[in-house]
């Protein structure tokens, strides 16, 4: 499979992606704005904004080319000078603090000497952890892991736990999901395989994050709820701000700075030592935001 191809069904992804939302919120639409790389290539971003459950949403397709800058170069250890890089990525910002925010993205690397890899990843941020929830979603993304690798589910969620967490507030992000990268031949799976068992996991996303937009956004919410959903927002932009390397990436490549940063949610808090009553809804999912949890055991 080419690297043309593989961008055509990344293209065809974010299509699927955009109308299965679209549909859900059953009020706003996406907007698309199509970008130019001047180094090489370029994108379609489309984001949602004020909709009956999104509050903010975006879903990016690109696939950009050009010459590799010095510190990509050394932060991947290669020495080839040219690449080519596609990918989709989507946030979903909700607007009723019930409905968890969710995170994907799928991407494939390649550089001229002929080295390539697939990435990847889907986690899920809960404003209040419904483990029953939690596990389901679990659940689906080791049907998926299962059909290509046995281990794939088991290694991916320590990543997710790994890469998705907060070092300097000690808790994860959410209650993660899986997350890969470089996956290239190594895996014992060919590269038509490896691109399959990719755009499955993208395909998944609608059908699942649309069942629990359906599930919960007309539950009542106070406004102290409201307010632990601002609150919590604040965390996502720390780790995307600080630690994210897709963030990174883009901003090394000079990659638009408007889609790059399209994750950012659009009303957020900060509240200084933020006080939590203990035994609350709330210190009850602080608690939980730990690395090694089996959400399976919810099921």
């Amino acid at each position: 499979m080419t690297k043309e191809e593989i961008a055509d069904h990344f293209r065809s992804l974010q299509d699927t992606i955009t109308k299965t939302i679209e549909n859900t919120d059953d009020f706003a639409k996406f907007k698309e704005d199509n970008w130019a790389r001047k180094e090489g290539g370029g994108g379609r971003s489309r984001v949602l904004v004020n909709g009956r459950i999104i509050e903010k949403g975006g879903v990016n397709f690109s696939a950009v080319f050009g010459t590799l800058p010095d510190k990509i170069k050394k932060k991947l250890a290669v020495n080839s000078d040219d690449f080519f890089a596609t990918g989709v990525s989507l946030i979903m910002h909700p607007e009723n603090p019930h409905v968890p925010i969710v995170h994907m993205n799928v991407r494939y690397f390649e550089l001229n000497d002929g080295t390539y890899w697939f990435g990847g990843g889907i986690d899920l941020t809960p404003i209040y952890i419904d483990k029953k929830e939690a596990a389901n979603f679990h659940q689906a993304l080791q049907v998926i892991c299962d059909k290509y690798n046995p281990d794939f589910y088991t290694k991916f969620k320590v990543w997710a736990d790994d890469y998705f967490y907060l070092r300097h507030r000690n808790e994860t992000r959410g209650i993660g999901g899986i997350f890969f990268d470089h996956l290239n031949e190594s895996e014992n799976l060919s590269k038509d395989e490896l691109f399959n068992f990719v755009i499955e996991m993208g395909q998944l996303f609608a059908p699942l994050y649309s069942e629990i937009m359906k599930k919960k956004a007309n539950n009542p919410y106070s406004e102290q709820e409201k307010d632990w959903q601002l609150h919590r927002r604040g965390r996502y932009v720390e780790f995307n701000l600080l630690q994210d390397k897709g963030t990174r990436f883009g901003i090394d490549t000079n990659g638009r700075t408007e889609p790059i940063l399209v994750s950012m949610p659009p009303e957020v808090k900060w509240t200084y030592q933020y006080e939590i009553e203990s035994n609350s809804p709330e210190a009850n999912t602080l608690n939980q935001l730990k690395k090694g949890t089996d959400w399976l055991q919810y099921i």
